[in-house]
């Protein structure tokens, strides 16, 4: 079942911005999760590696040290929201105001239960490595983790209750980006998501 927009995902800001059929390829192209959590009062937001996949579009994995503050919050089943950003461009415009960003943009809402299962561990742990690293094969490219690496490891799968996507498409949109006389310049710089050459 996938998750839909409620109270916490829905858009205020440019509603028309919404992008609700994209948001299984943002979270599996994505790289970085921020992921937010509260304690005693306090906001935190860490960036994250993560897994997933779009086969079970309601799950999430999350995985850190045992002795991280967040892990034990997400073990607890705290509430935790989650947000996935792709730059695809940068925007500059004739003014000021208007210079802007393209993006794509995912953000989550849920609660984690523990993966404690050591058949799945490793499942979604080769899974994660073969999304970030196409073709490796554990061993072979790489060893995998011991019994004692998983041990001092937590995974945690985050059920998705709520989601959005948004969108910035488009060139500058100032009041005189498309006047050719007009002093400055406006266009976009590209960004290229592709990964850098090995080293």
């Amino acid at each position: 079942m996938e998750p839909t927009p409620g109270p916490c995902s829905t858009i205020r800001r440019h509603p028309e911005r919404a992008i609700p059929d994209e948001v299984k390829e943002i979270l599996a192209t994505g790289l970085v999760a921020h992921v937010g959590f509260c304690e005693d009062g306090q906001p935190f937001v860490i960036p994250m590696s993560y897994h997933y996949s779009p086969t079970r579009p309601d799950r999430l994995y999350l995985h850190g040290s045992r002795d991280s503050r967040l892990m034990q919050l997400l073990a607890r089943g705290a509430a935790v929201s989650v947000a996935v950003t792709l730059v695809d461009g940068l925007v500059y415009s004739r003014t000021a105001f208007n210079h802007s960003m393209n993006y794509r943009s995912v953000v989550c809402f849920g609660r984690a239960r523990v993966v404690e299962d050591e058949r799945e561990q490793r499942r979604h742990f080769e899974e994660m490595t073969a999304r970030y690293f196409p073709g490796r094969t554990p061993g072979e490219d790489y060893a995998p983790a011991t019994a004692q690496q998983l041990a001092v490891t937590l995974l945690v799968e985050v059920e998705i209750e709520e989601w959005s996507a948004k969108a910035r498409r488009g060139g500058p949109r100032g009041p005189y980006d498309n006047d050719p006389d007009a002093p400055g310049s406006a266009g976009v710089v590209a960004i290229s998501r592709a990964k850098g050459s090995e080293q």
